[in-house]
């Protein structure tokens, strides 16, 4: 049966490059679907032309793809189309399933078993977290388990050796290497093994069993991958192995879509495609249906900045429809105060995207006050785990009860007291659960600076109690010494910039606690309404995704990309593959949107924006619509500030303002200069202007 039989017989149209890919067959073939392209529609169709068009046998047919979720989505669309009568025989596995297989069958052969497979993944976080224990003598944070965890995904995906591994450990807290040789010997004595160790021990296998390599051979003649861009190391490695170097390897991906670097994706596979298989065919599907003409030629002007990728062109097939809009705030908390208004009147599918999952937790805060419905996409709980915010919470639950012990030994060697461990717990133990400032300020076994260093401790965290919870975050960071604590380990102060915009609709120390509490219960209950038509999702979580409407937060660098880079053009390699993912990132979504996109521009450095400028036809100036008193006021304070004035600061004492270049003014104090920002002294009323 020719190709355009088979066609019309099940009522199949496809363009010219979908067709193509739909009947390539035979050999080596790598396919680069662009967003949109209709992948997923040309694979089905493509195994529906082997089977009825090629008399290809279908138990001989292996489709991988990257979830199991996709590997049943793929089977019921085959079905839809063709039917089940070779359900059964057709193989829709991930690369975990035929690993398992070949586990099996290997097992079978030499008479003795596998190890047992940890499948629990709260068995793993137990099993990291005794050997963190073991190792450090410290008990970690969840966010350490969690990135330890992740860590060991990678090193065995990427297929890493000893010296890799203590580089990537190079910025880490806790000892890596060590880590992850003591998972490994613990896996092994207890006769485990996880789901990486399934992928290593059957690509070991098939490395050094003749009879294995060909069995699996012979019965996958025909292989074909999906999302190939998403596929590790180790994972390429297997199918490289199982097809041959002339075998019918029939892959699809884009690189331009590859986002999961942090899982060990290894899009490098796809670009060295031809080597690996000489004479491979390299076909193209560049049209995309999905989104209207002015959103793909932003998208394509975009990544076509990128160069580690193949050279191929984004062509819409729709009009050019609405514009993409850029919405001009004030700030980062301006995108959440313009999305309540969306969210009030939203009727239609409408998606709130962003790079990581804190960018949202200030505007559920605010969704969640105001009672309107939302829902969320692959939510997880890690910013409330995270190291710095557990610090905060500490040092807010310690200035509201300074008689509790264990927050103060969380907190008093990263505030610049420079206290030894052993003179922390002596005071503990003096205290005996009374106040450990008050104690603290009569002892006498500190050496004098140390003592001195502890009396301005007890000065801030007295203090802490009668601001502002957002003055509260700024204070600790620039006053009490945890910015310094976090510059000298390489620490992002990145979730204090989430806190301050959570903190700033409650005005008490506990009620801060109490609503940081309220938001993790929101968010690990799934209190969401499934039905609505306001969802809110990581970029990652969205992709395969469309959305009529498409709204982009924190395009800003620092944030996404989450590095700032002062020339782009003098990365090293390393570098570059790093920057290249986070334009990937954009680059996907922005091609979720159907019909409208709107990014946001803040007034920060926003490099990702300033590239799709020209695309960019209509500009929305929310501050212009909206002042309130608050701002008002602000700028009458603001103005208040003049050369020469003098000040009277709650804590400096009396003081001369030397210099004033918003937001910071420079006000010379008894001992020194201070460089302050105008909005933290505003929200905590600490100073008193002097007539």
């Amino acid at each position: 049966m020719t190709f355009d039989e088979f066609a019309e017989k099940y009522n199949i149209l496809l363009n010219e490059q979908q067709k193509e890919a739909a009947q390539t067959v035979d050999g080596p073939c790598l396919l680069l679907a662009v967003p949109g392209s209709g992948k997923t529609t040309v694979l089905v169709t493509r195994l529906g032309y082997m089977i009825y068009g090629c008399g290809i046998a279908p138990e001989s047919i292996l489709t991988l793809t990257y979830t199991v979720s996709a590997t049943k989505d793929m089977s019921e669309r085959y079905v839809k189309i063709f039917g089940n009568e070779h359900e059964r025989q057709l193989e829709f596995r991930t690369i975990n399933g035929v690993c398992a297989r070949i586990l099996i069958w290997y097992s079978s052969r030499i008479g003795r078993s596998s190890f047992d497979l940890e499948s629990d993944e709260g068995q793993k976080i137990k099993r990291i977290t005794r050997i963190y224990q073991d190792l450090t003598h410290q008990y970690p944070a969840e966010s350490d388990i969690q990135e330890i965890s992740t860590y060991i995904t990678y090193i065995k995906n990427m297929m890493l050796e000893d010296e890799e591994i203590d580089k990537l450990g190079n910025d880490c807290e806790y000892p890596l290497r060590d880590i992850y040789n003591a998972y490994n010997r613990s896996l092994k004595t207890d006769q485990m093994m996880d789901y990486d160790d399934q992928m290593i021990y059957a690509y070991k296998i098939l490395m050094s069993d003749p009879v294995a390599l060909d069995y699996f051979r012979n019965k996958y003649r025909y292989i074909c991958v999906d999302e190939a861009q998403d596929t590790s190391k180790i994972q390429h490695a297997i199918i490289s192995l199982l097809a041959g170097k002339n075998g019918n390897l029939f892959m699809v991906g884009d690189e331009d879509q590859s986002i999961y670097g942090f899982r060990a994706a290894f899009p490098e596979a796809l670009l060295s495609f031809e080597d690996e298989h000489p004479g491979a065919k390299i076909l193209l599907m560049e049209e995309n249906f999905r989104s209207n003409a002015n959103i793909v030629s932003a998208a394509d002007a975009f990544i076509q900045k990128n160069t580690m990728r193949h050279k191929k062109t984004l062509r819409a097939h729709r009009e050019s429809g609405s514009t993409i809009e850029e919405i001009k705030v004030n700030d980062r908390y301006g995108q959440h105060k313009y999305l309540l208004e969306v969210a009030r009147n939203c009727t239609e599918e409408t998606a709130v995207l962003y790079r990581d999952n804190e960018s949202v937790i200030p505007f559920i805060d605010l969704l969640d006050r105001e009672g309107i419905s939302f829902r969320v996409r692959n939510e997880e709980l890690s910013f409330f785990s995270n190291k710095v915010v557990q610090d905060i919470v500490s040092i807010l639950k310690f200035a509201l009860d300074q008689r509790d012990a264990e927050s103060f030994l969380k907190i008093y060697y990263k505030l610049g007291i420079y206290m030894t461990k052993e003179d922390a717990f002596r005071l503990v133990n003096m205290a005996n659960g009374s106040s450990i400032t008050d104690v603290g300020r009569k002892c006498k076994f500190m050496n004098k600076n140390s003592f001195q260093n502890f009396i301005d401790f007890c000065n801030d965290i007295n203090h802490l109690k009668t601001v502002s919870p957002v003055y509260a975050i700024g204070y600790i960071e620039n006053n009490m010494g945890y910015g310094r604590y976090l510059h000298g380990r390489h620490i992002s102060s990145g979730k204090l910039e989430i806190l301050r915009m959570i903190f700033r609709n409650v005005s008490r120390l506990d009620d801060a606690l109490t609503r940081l509490d309220e938001l993790k219960t929101i968010i690990t209950n799934n209190f969401y309404d499934n039905d609505c038509k306001l969802v809110l999702s990581t970029i990652h979580s969205s992709k395969g995704l469309e959305y009529k409407n498409v709204y982009i937060i924190d395009v800003i660098d620092g944030v996404f990309p989450d590095k700032t880079y002062d020339n782009v053009y003098q990365l090293s390699k390393d570098e570059r593959a790093v920057y290249e993912e986070a334009r990937r990132v954009f680059y996907v979504g922005i091609t979720r949107a159907k019909d409208n996109l709107f990014l946001f521009r803040t007034g920060a450095a926003a490099t990702f924006i300033n590239e799709t400028h020209k695309q960019i036809h209509r500009s929305i100036d929310f501050n212009a619509h909206k002042k309130n008193k608050d701002i008002e006021d602000f700028a009458i304070y603001c103005d208040r500030f003049k050369e020469g004035g003098d000040v009277k600061h709650f804590k400096y004492g009396i003081g001369v303002i030397v210099a004033v270049k918003a937001p910071i003014v420079e006000i010379k104090f008894k001992k020194d200069i201070k460089k302050c920002d105008m909005k933290i002294l505003y929200e905590s009323n600490a100073i008193k202007f002097i007539l």
